[in-house]
């Protein structure tokens, strides 16, 4: 209920002022540029993530990631496994695969990468849908059961890059995070 209602009841039908007619057709003109932008930037941008997704069980996934955590863990100077926490530090062949599981409430393995080389990333969840958020880059992914992404990654720059998960995924959520490390 307004303090004084309007003069003419049928406010709609009020013709539209000069000025207000000049900033909506701003705004629509506005949204239809920034609608076409984004289609257009998804070619012009550079900066998208693979489509190579496949359909897998999550069980046979887990056990592909235990194999290739087996094979190529890291083993210190007396030849011993590397671990950190109870999670393996793995040493995948340059230029080739690579894996990590999303499950409650962790990224398995530790990857140990090289700067400079190219890698094949497949990332699965094991139970729930995770979020796999490589930091401080821009690399946010989805993780859900069932589906295996792949991504080819190029680090840039060493040190230990944090993956956090951006998905709830309960009540353990807030500690689920893993680690890549680049070396050279």
């Amino acid at each position: 209920m307004a303090i004084t209602p309007p003069s003419n009841r049928l406010w709609w039908k009020e013709p539209i002022h000069g000025i207000e007619l000049g900033w909506i057709v701003i705004a629509f003109l506005w949204g239809l540029f920034m609608f076409f932008f984004m289609i257009a930037w998804h070619f012009i941008g550079e900066q998208n993530l693979s489509t190579e997704t496949y359909k897998v069980k999550p069980e046979r996934y887990q056990e592909r990631v235990e194999a290739f955590a087996a094979e190529f863990q890291a083993q210190d100077a007396d030849g011993q496994p590397l671990e950190e926490n109870g999670v393996p530090v793995v040493r995948p062949p340059v230029g080739g695969d690579a894996y990590i599981l999303a499950r409650l409430w962790e990224f398995w393995p530790i990857l140990e990468l090289k700067k400079g080389e190219s890698y094949r990333i497949h990332l699965s969840s094991a139970d729930w849908q995770h979020g796999f958020s490589l930091q401080p880059t821009n690399i946010n992914i989805s993780v859900h059961p069932g589906y295996e992404h792949v991504v080819t990654l190029t680090p840039t720059g060493t040190g230990d890059f944090g993956i956090v998960c951006n998905e709830f995924c309960g009540v353990g959520h807030h500690t689920m995070t893993g680690r890549i490390r680049v070396v050279e």
